[in-house]
Formats: structure tokens, sequence, C-alpha cells
């Protein structure tokens, strides 16, 4: 894409927008939102902020201010979260529910699965299905060992002279951005664009102008590549799909699956890495631990996944009829917004949730989601932190911190959330 074309797309997508928010609440004006709404989103450093195990721990659903006129709840409990997220029949995803609300128009729906009821969202996932199957997908394998060690490589020439290195963008970046290239078939030469697109369309601080702009900006992309792999279909995903379902699946389609692929496998993969690694940086045993063994490495995997929860809430659902949850009436047309962030957190899956502890028995942790939406790319993610993780510790068994946690940068209203920078000594 180029930069004109680039601007040109999400000036017609801000333009758009300008008129459709004259309708409906306007998410562009989140920073007037009671802090009560925006509290799910925010963190303390690497925590949930405490309001919401407060919240959690008085009501696992409890009802928002929010100034619309359907109710809006917030699920902060795990079984709570389960419950409201494995009930596809009783909550709709479908982007419709949106339009006229939020500042959301028709043109605005991005496809793909997280915005899609059965029999759309079934048809459409078992398209993806077979690509993300631990057969096809090991012939990944060998490419992401290569792709780590390259950013490995990168890493220490950067750091030769005893400089600080930024592990985001010389790691945590660039190793699901290569990945997920390799994945679709797209070039690698147009990383920066979807890296930025990623980004933006999680990151509501700026309001859904931003977001929206740039999930329009990211189909259009999607539709060139869609187009040139009906005319010559490679080896890659998209390739696939053309190959062996043809003229059943539009391009519309392909072009929607693409981009969510985009959005569930790079931006929330990324995020991982890099305060993954900030969190095993502040224990040296937890870096050291993770040459122990695959048995290991796995472990802190997936307390890793629990402990952080990246995307922080789940899309949002509508409510189809009236219906109980945990003792709390919920009526036809309320949304239902979950904490992903604050289930995973919840006292009620044993001791001491709120520490980071790779010896517990892990719960089942909803990081990837829950129920027929939970994230397709979910052993993809595991791959690729389960060969990261232990290579950055073999490589630069010594590497620390180059500055404080405090000072960090991190995200301040993200629905995945993660930090802008994490400058590390490589040595030591």
């Amino acid at each position: 894409m180029t930069t004109l074309r680039s601007r040109i797309i999400a000036w017609a997508g801000r333009m758009y927008l300008s008129r459709t928010r004259k309708k409906g609440f306007d998410l562009s004006r989140m920073s007037f939102l009671p802090e009560s709404v925006l509290m799910p989103l925010r963190r303390e450093g690497l925590d949930p902020v405490g309001d919401l195990a407060a919240v959690r721990e008085r009501e696992p659903i409890s009802k928002l201010p929010v100034p619309i006129a359907a109710n809006v709840w917030l699920v902060t409990g795990y079984d709570e979260v389960k419950a409201v997220l494995g009930k596809a029949n009783a909550f709709s995803s479908d982007f419709t529910n949106l339009v006229g609300k939020a500042g959301a128009g028709a043109e605005q729906n991005p496809g793909g699965l997280g915005f899609a009821d059965p029999p759309v969202h079934t048809r459409l996932r078992r398209l993806l299905t077979p690509e993300f199957t631990m057969r096809r997908l090991g012939r990944l394998t060998p490419r992401i060992h290569e792709i780590v060690e390259e950013r490995l490589d990168a890493m220490e020439a950067a750091g030769k002279n005893g400089d600080p290195v930024d592990i985001v963008h010389a790691f945590a970046l660039p190793i699901p951005s290569l990945v997920i290239c390799e994945l679709l078939g797209v070039p690698y030469e147009d990383r920066e664009d979807f890296e930025r697109l990623s980004a933006a369309r999680f990151d509501l601080f700026s309001g859904a102008n931003a977001s929206f702009g740039a999930i329009s900006e990211s189909l259009s992309y999607f539709r060139d590549i869609v187009k040139k792999q009906r005319e010559n279909p490679g080896d890659g995903l998209l390739g696939m799909i053309v190959k062996e379902h043809g003229d059943t699946v539009s391009d519309e389609e392909l072009a929607g699956l693409a981009d969510g692929v985009l959005t569930g496998g790079f931006e929330t993969t990324a995020s991982m890495l890099a305060l993954g690694a900030l969190v095993l940086l502040q224990d040296p045993k937890h870096f050291a631990a993770l040459n122990d063994g695959d048995d290991a490495v796995d472990r802190y995997v997936e307390e890793l996944l629990r402990y952080l929860t990246v995307v922080q809430v789940a899309f949002p659902r509508f409510a189809r009829e009236d219906l109980e949850i945990a003792g709390v009436q919920i009526a036809a047309g309320d949304v239902v917004l979950c904490s992903l962030s604050g289930a995973d957190r919840d006292g009620n899956l044993g001791p001491d949730m709120e520490m980071f502890d790779p010896s517990r028995n892990v719960p089942s942790h909803l990081a990837f989601g829950y129920g027929i939406h939970r994230c397709v790319g979910a052993e993809l993610a595991r791959m690729e932190l389960r060969t990261a993780y232990p290579a950055l510790a073999r490589r630069f068994p010594h590497m620390r911190l180059a500055t404080t946690p405090e000072t960090l940068d991190f995200r301040k209203l993200s629905i995945v959330y993660g930090v802008e920078s994490l400058p590390v000594y490589l040595n030591g």
C-alpha cells in the first residue's frame, strides 16, 4: 500500500464515521464516559485495576452506567463469563447489533468470525479450522524457529556495544508479523502497514473513529490480496481456501477472514511476547527455568496467558431473549461485556490468582475466549510463545531490564493490553 492510498482510505473512513456518529452513542467520546465504564480496559502496570476485583467480589455481573437505551452488563466472574460466552443461542455477536450505535454503520462490518452468528459463523469457521490443525500448522514450525533465531541475531547485533535493545520492536512485533505473512501468504514488505492497522483498531484512547478507520483500511488491503490470490493461488491460508473452496466463498468473506486472522494472530501475540518477557525478567529464576525442558515451558506459557490475559474484554454479546445468568435477570436486547482479564484473576479458581505462579495447577484460562468464538489461532499463538521465550533465555541468559517497570509506557485504553517499548541489556 502506498502512503497516499492509505491516507485516502483512512480519510474516507473518518468522513463516513463523522456522519454515522450523529446517530446512536458515539464511542469517539470515550474520554467522557464514567470511569466505571472504562475501568475494565485500565490497568496498573501488569495488573487490572483494583476496582475490577472489587466489582467481581461484590457483583460478578453488574450494570454499567452507560447513556444508551439498553442495559449494559459487565461480567467479571470466571463461571459467569463462561456461562455467557458458552450460550451462543442466547446471545448474538452479529455486527448488525452495533449499526446505528457506537458510531458504526453497516459498511464498517469487518466480516470474519468475531462479529458473526451461526450459521454464517459456522460456515466460515469450517473454512479456517483445517488450516489451524496441528498437522497443517506443523509446516510452519521450521519457519517459526528460523524467524525467532533471525530476530535473536538482530538483537545481538543491535546490542553488541552494550547498548539497550527494545524487545518490542526488535523481537515481539517482528515474530508474529513474519508468521502471519507466512500463514496468509502476503508480502512481508507490507508488514509496517498491517502492524500499524492491527494496533490502531484496538486502541480506544482516540475513540471509535481511529478504530473503524483502521478496520476499513485493513479490509481494503486484503481485498487486493484476495484478488491476487484468485488469479494465482499460493500455498498460504488464502491460497489454500481458494483452491479448496473456490466460488463457495466470496472475496468479501475471504478479506474478512484474513483481517480476522491478522486481528487475532498479530497484535495479541506481540503483546504477549513483550509483556511475558517483562514478567520473566523481573525474577531471574523464572527466566532461567525456561531452560528446564518442554514441561516447564508449557507451564510458564499457560500461566503467562492466564496472568496477563492481554485481550481484556471479549466482543460484545447482545441478548436474544430474556434469561437469567447466576441469578441476574438479563433482558432481550441488553448488551453484555465479558471481562476476560477479570475472570482469569477470579479468586474462586484458587489461592493468589492475582500473583504469577507457574507452579500452580493452571485452571482452564479464558485468554483465548470460550465457546464458539474461542480464538481459532490459539495453537499457533502457543507455538510462537513456546518457541520464542526459551530461545530468548538460551541466547541471552543474563538479560536484564534497562529501566524500571514503573517508567514503562503501557497502553492507556486498549482492548488488547500492551507496552510501547521494553528496553533491555542483553548481557547483564
